[in-house]
């Protein structure tokens, strides 16, 4: 338990990290570089979903359970995307007011750390060497490139850099009670465990595909951020030969 709540704080705790820099920034990032971020997260979710979640959820329970949980991830997360339509942080430019538009990219995110949070939890359950520093590590990774732009968002809305800095860093936070959910459950249910691990699979996998790769390719950058998804990808599996 203690090492899942210190994992998912530092995990959430990225998200802060990486909306750091919006306190400290004169201008606005080009699309480029926005697109590089946003792709190379798409690297790191990939692998670790593909070459970490996937694997131990077939190792705990096998083919049935890996594909109930998977689609139990893709169909929740659909469901969030129905509740809580997507904003793109910079193409949107009409048609809903300020505040309106400000709360809807806040509650996306937030509802989008749900199942990583969850993720992180499932992952310390598992019992798996070093499974969930691995996951935890990976979320964290992608958590900080995702405050930076919520961030960067806030502030293109006229919003105050200290409170556009607190409200990406908040949307962070509700992974920390999710991991320890999802511990809590996987630790007294075990056979939970291989759902658990692949329905974090699948949300991470909606988001790569659905969210991350059409936000990166959408400003005439697609090659540049091809590599960057590329180089995401190995650094992840760097990191989990190391582990």
């Amino acid at each position: 338990m203690n090492e899942a709540l210190t994992g998912s704080i530092l995990a959430a705790m990225s998200t802060g990290l990486g909306a750091l820099p919006i306190l400290f920034l004169k201008n606005s990032i080009s699309h480029r570089w926005k697109d590089i971020l946003l792709a190379f997260t798409a690297g790191i979710m990939m692998a670790a979903a593909t070459l970490s979640l996937i694997p131990e959820a077939l190792n705990y329970g096998g083919i049935l359970p890996l594909s109930i949980g998977l689609l139990l991830g893709v169909f929740t997360l659909t469901l969030l995307e129905k509740s809580i339509p997507h904003i793109d942080l910079e193409h949107n430019r009409k048609g809903i007011e300020f505040d309106q538009k400000a709360m809807l990219i806040v509650a996306a995110i937030t509802l989008h750390n749900i199942p990583e949070g969850l993720s992180v939890g499932v992952s310390y359950a598992s019992d798996a060497n070093d499974t969930g520093n691995l996951i935890a590590f990976a979320i964290g990774l992608q958590n900080a490139p995702e405050g930076f732009l919520v961030a960067l968002f806030l502030m293109n809305q006229k919003i105050n850099r200290v409170k556009a800095f607190l409200v990406a860093t908040l949307t962070g936070a509700v992974e920390i009670p999710m991991a320890l959910l999802g511990f809590y459950l996987t630790s007294i249910v075990s056979n939970l465990v291989p759902y658990g691990l692949a329905f974090a699979a699948g949300a991470m996998l909606y988001i790569i595909y659905k969210e991350l790769i059409p936000e990166s390719h959408g400003d005439g950058y697609e090659t540049t951020s091809t590599y960057s998804f590329i180089f995401g990808l190995l650094f992840m599996i760097w990191l989990i030969q190391i582990f």
